[in-house]
């Protein structure tokens, strides 16, 4: 089974496709994507999965533009500005990826009270009017400790890296870490940083907190952190504990070295950077007057010990492991949630 097939799951399996109208029927539409950060390698995959997709979804006369937009800060003002920007520019959907689940909700209801789909994806918005696409981020961080009790039945001290400060994927990944530890109370978390899901914040933020800390058994993480982790370490003179990993091309690496060195085994697990090409299909198919849920879940993508090296070798130098949708893929994720 191919990575789109396993990341898709059980929906894929329905192969259903709604009926819809042709792409003549968005062929004037204008979509715009708003995405509030691009710091770290999952970002940039992600905005080169919406360029490749979009560009051919435009050039296949699917809608007219495909444009995206990042802000130079990650701050909820300055991406509300953005949106408002936008809807002046009259486009007909605005896809969002969020600096915030909340302080973007007035921009997202002026965008619907001027007709605008709003589709947020990644870190979503709580605004009614929106569509929201979205893995299970709590049950991800819940099952890293879950991983760790498997492999530790005895528990021990964690280090939890944690992503950008204030943002919906931080705050829901953290809430599965703690649930994961009340459900395995022998773990204990005794150290956190922000690593902002990229591996040289999350290196110096390590090593800025290792002096401070006893002996780590485990380090739990949100993605783009693992390999900036086990440098820290190691120059910390420290044993490696298990990290966690977010499925990036360098922490993979590094994970295929240390396994092949020394039989060193963990777990990577991260959402895919092509969601936002999904959120890009679903806008086009509202537009489209495809009944569309509010709510769309897709699984995350986990790479083990036996699927490394199919992984490492499907993902690019600096990348991500990726999967991009088609309108195919999209029309079988709604009919799935419909």
């Amino acid at each position: 089974m191919n990575t789109k097939a396993k990341l898709l799951g059980a929906v894929a399996l329905f192969a259903a496709v709604i009926p819809g109208h042709s792409f003549a029927d968005t062929a004037d539409k204008r979509i715009a994507l708003s995405n509030n950060y691009a710091g770290n390698s999952w970002r940039q995959a992600m905005l080169q999965s919406w360029s490749k997709v979009g560009d051919k979804a435009v050039a296949d006369g699917a809608v007219a533009a495909a444009d995206a937009f990042t802000t130079s800060e990650n701050q909820a003002t300055e991406q509300a500005a953005q949106i408002q920007n936008m809807i002046l520019q009259g486009y007909d959907a605005i896809v969002v990826n969020a600096a915030s689940p909340t302080a973007l909700n007035g921009a997202v209801k002026e965008a619907c009270d001027a007709g605008i789909t709003v589709v947020s994806f990644d870190g979503i918005v709580t605004e009614p009017c929106a569509w929201r696409i979205a893995v299970d981020f709590k049950e991800m961080g819940r099952q890293q400790v879950e991983y760790l009790a498997t492999r530790l039945p005895e528990g021990g001290n964690l280090l939890e890296i944690r992503g950008l400060a204030g943002v919906f994927v931080d705050d829901e990944i953290h809430a599965g870490i703690e649930q994961g530890v009340s459900e395995y109370p022998k773990f204990k978390i005794v150290g956190s940083v922000h690593g902002d899901w990229a591996q040289d914040v999350a290196q110096k933020a390590v090593a800025g907190i290792l002096p401070s800390l006893p002996e780590i058994a485990g380090v739990v993480t949100q993605g783009g952190d693992g390999y900036g982790a086990a440098q820290a370490i190691k120059a910390a003179g420290r044993d490696t504990p298990i990290i966690v990993m977010g499925n990036r091309q360098d922490e993979m690496k590094w994970w295929a070295e240390a396994r092949d060195a020394n039989g060193y085994e963990t777990l990577s697990l991260s959402i895919a950077p092509g969601v936002g090409t999904l959120a890009f299909w679903v806008a086009q198919q509202i537009l489209d007057g495809a009944d569309v849920p509010k709510d769309l879940t897709v699984p995350f993508l986990k790479v083990t010990q036996d699927t490394l090296d199919e992984a490492l070798a499907a993902t690019p130098e600096g990348s991500v492991a990726n999967v991009e949708y088609s309108l195919e893929d999209a029309k079988a994720v709604i009919a799935g949630a419909n």
